[in-house]
């Protein structure tokens, strides 16, 4: 059987169902990383056609736009690969994913498409969210006028998605090129203009040459010698880009209006449906929508505590177990030491945290699949300007709940330069899941499992506070440097609604797994170098020093027994190697903290990703012999002892001095990257680092300081 390898890409206007369909069709066969030579995120996939020949389709998903003219620095993707056929996505076949209940507004979209000359598919989404306004609207009617594939579907449910892929195979296939129909039709110089440009770059199509006119400096396929010529080329001919734009939409909705009003029929009054309205009325109000969105909250921070600790607590005893039993079963030396006390004592450390992750990935995927997210962003845009930021920063700031990198590159759909910056500044003080192995092993460690407050769990109240004082502090912190960095353009938030929808359960249960997986993997790479490294440094000291401290503890116990021998001569030769030699070193700066060295060792591992505080805290224990007969992570923090007041280690005080330090503290190498890489400098980020810093440091103390 013949195999064809088809490229396809998915375009289509935010909140059309572009994500769902994505999801739908590659299911999970995905991957992400970055477009070439660019820093905004790609999402890809395969899926399989099955005819005649297997048609193998790898599946692009460009940035959500409303038109190919872009206002954010992620928009300007589309065009830079639409318009070079050398691309490496290049497409073969665009599907367009169209909101049938605002298909006007749609079809502007697959309108510049379709004059760009690439092979498309119409996919006509959303006809339960029309049919609930009273519009009908015929496809059949609608590939006729378009002269294109028009398929009905429903991502949410796959129906109609097998005659999707139908559709894009007999267009990848089909030899004969459809006759060229353009939407804009050029009118005097700019015919002119077009030729000239055509001739210069060996262009077939007039309104890709209009693009390379009116887009060049978005171009990265363009040397500066060339965007320069065009320069010229636009002064020659006294061509207004501006006037251009407005004209050339004015136009598109005349030829579109026509199409819309055959291809759509209205049986009624067209609003939107009754719940959306009323349930608008509700989460939109300026107060109560304000009080669901924290009681929603609130809820989401009870549910990871509720229903994770039975799997997190068989986790962490299993996992617990099968050290013991690896430790048992290898010869006992150094290699033993090193799997045992080192790389699977660290990523013990993280692994118990895995329904912790899924539960809050879940419930954050089943509100954005529900369109409530959309609401909050409207509801907040009121409180967010009045810190320097829009209803547009929401969705970095929720999405670093997740984690900071990603959201940090979310901020390209905010097009005013000044939020978009004041945005980045401050979304790594919001609460990531990085973070949550911290803060649940440490509210653990201070709040009894069963104290309630009324039919809430006291531990999900802390959780929820942590996670709310991040998000003030994410708030001030705008407002201050608001008052330092000049805006110089103004700023609007234009956003359309998507209407409300049960979750599909399915895309829920992609979200919960490739959240998992990329915790794992990417904690799990840096878990293990860590705690290799932490491990050689914690085992091998300078010259003979750790010889010599154990010879003097052995003499020093002469009626103690082997455990107990054993228990101090590994506690003392930790305290002597290079990790303890270390950890003294910098004692005296985190002492007003509460933290001894040990504490401090954790501290400073986990500036490569603070996940790894836990695990290094792990691994500094099964290496320090103090806790010998206690296998889980938690019990071997609750059993450390303070070598100065030969009381608990983890006091109330230095657990919540802990907790605020991590709510503020930029311990995230990869933020810092991304932070550089979207700044395109070296200064925002060490400002960042420096402020997030000493907050850390002076919230820490206080918290410290006052409790104890």
């Amino acid at each position: 059987m013949k195999q064809v390898n088809i490229k396809v890409a998915l375009v289509g206007n935010p909140n059309a169902g572009k994500s769902t369909l994505f999801n739908d069709l590659t299911g999970l066969r995905q991957k992400t990383g970055n477009f070439p030579g660019v820093t905004v995120e790609k999402k890809s996939g395969t899926f399989r056609i099955n005819a005649e020949e297997v048609s193998n389709v790898t599946l692009v998903d460009l940035p959500g736009t409303y038109s190919i003219y872009p206002k954010s620095k992620d928009e300007t993707v589309v065009m830079d690969i639409l318009a070079n056929p050398k691309h490496p996505d290049f497409p073969d076949v665009v599907i367009v994913v169209a909101d049938a209940s605002n298909l006007q507004r749609n079809l502007l979209l697959f309108t510049e498409i379709s004059d760009l000359g690439i092979p498309s598919v119409l996919a006509l989404n959303m006809l339960d969210v029309a049919a609930s306004m009273n519009l009908t609207v015929n496809a059949v009617q609608l590939a006729m006028q378009l002269n294109v594939p028009v398929v009905r579907i429903n991502a949410r449910t796959g129906e109609g998605v097998n005659n999707l892929k139908e559709a894009v195979r007999q267009v990848a296939r089909s030899s004969n090129k459809r006759a060229m129909q353009y939407f804009y039709e050029p009118k005097g110089h700019e015919m002119e203009l077009i030729e000239e440009v055509k001739g210069l770059y060996q262009l077939d199509n007039d309104y890709v040459a209009l693009q390379y006119v009116c887009q060049h400096d978005n171009f990265s396929f363009l040397e500066q010698p060339v965007r320069a010529k065009l320069d010229t080329l636009i002064e020659k001919y006294g061509f207004d880009e501006n006037n251009f734009l407005a004209e050339e939409t004015v136009a598109r909705y005349e030829k579109i209006k026509p199409i819309v009003s055959k291809a759509v029929k209205s049986e009624g009054a067209s609003e939107r449906p009754f719940w959306t309205r009323k349930l608008d009325s509700i989460l939109l109000h300026q107060v109560w929508g304000y009080v669901i969105f924290a009681l929603v909250l609130l809820l989401v921070f009870q549910a990871i505590f509720a229903w994770a600790t039975f799997f997190s607590d068989w986790l962490d005893a299993t996992a617990a177990q099968g050290i013991e039993w690896v430790k048992v079963t290898l010869p006992e030396g150094v290699l033993n030491d090193l799997i045992t006390d080192g790389i699977l004592a660290g990523i013990a450390g993280i692994i118990v945290f895995i329904p912790q992750i899924a539960i809050l990935f879940a419930l954050v995927s089943i509100l954005e699949e529900s369109g409530y997210m959309a609401r909050v962003m409207v509801i907040m845009d009121k409180l967010m300007r009045r810190f320097g930021l829009n209803g547009r920063s929401v969705v970095p700031l929720i999405s670093g709940v997740a984690c900071a990198v990603p959201a940090i590159m979310t901020t390209r759909s905010i097009s005013s330069r000044y939020e978009r910056l004041l945005t980045i500044l401050v979304t790594p003080l919001m609460s990531c899941s990085a973070r949550l192995p911290i803060y649940t092993i440490l509210i653990a460690l201070i709040v009894p499992a069963n104290e309630m407050v009324g039919i809430f769990s006291m531990q999900g109240l802390i959780l929820f506070g942590l996670y709310f004082l991040g998000l003030v502090g994410a708030l001030a912190s705008a407002w201050l440097l608001s008052l330092f960095i000049p805006r110089k353009e103004p700023s609007y938030f234009m956003l359309e609604m998507p209407s409300y929808k049960l979750p599909r359960w399915r895309h829920v249960g992609f979200a919960m797994y490739e959240s998992v997986k990329s915790f794992v993997l990417e904690a799990g790479k840096v878990i293990m170098a860590i705690s290799i490294i932490l491990w050689v440094l914690a085992s091998y000291g300078p010259g003979d020093n750790m010889d010599v401290a154990e010879q003097q503890t052995i003499a020093a116990m002469p009626n103690a027994s082997q455990e107990q021998i054993e228990a101090a001569v590994a506690s003392i030769r930790l305290e002597t190697s290079y990790a303890g030699e270390f950890g003294h070193f910098i004692e005296p700066v985190i002492k007003p903290l509460g933290y001894d060295w040990k504490i401090g060792i954790a501290l400073l591992a986990s500036f490569a990703a603070r996940e790894v505080f836990v695990g290094t805290m792990a691994t500094i224990y099964s290496i320090s012999g103090d806790s010998e007969d206690v296998p889980t992570v938690k019990q071997r923090l609750v059993q450390e002892r303070n070598p100065d007041t030969g009381g608990q280690m983890f006091t109330p005080a230095v657990c919540y001095s802990l907790l605020m330090f991590y709510v503020f503290a930029m311990m995230c190498m990869s933020t810092i990257a991304v932070v550089y890489r979207e700044t395109h400098g070296w200064k925002w980020p060490l400002i960042q680092l420096a402020y997030l810093t000493v907050l850390a440091y002076v919230s820490a103390f206080a918290a410290y300081q006052l409790l104890s």
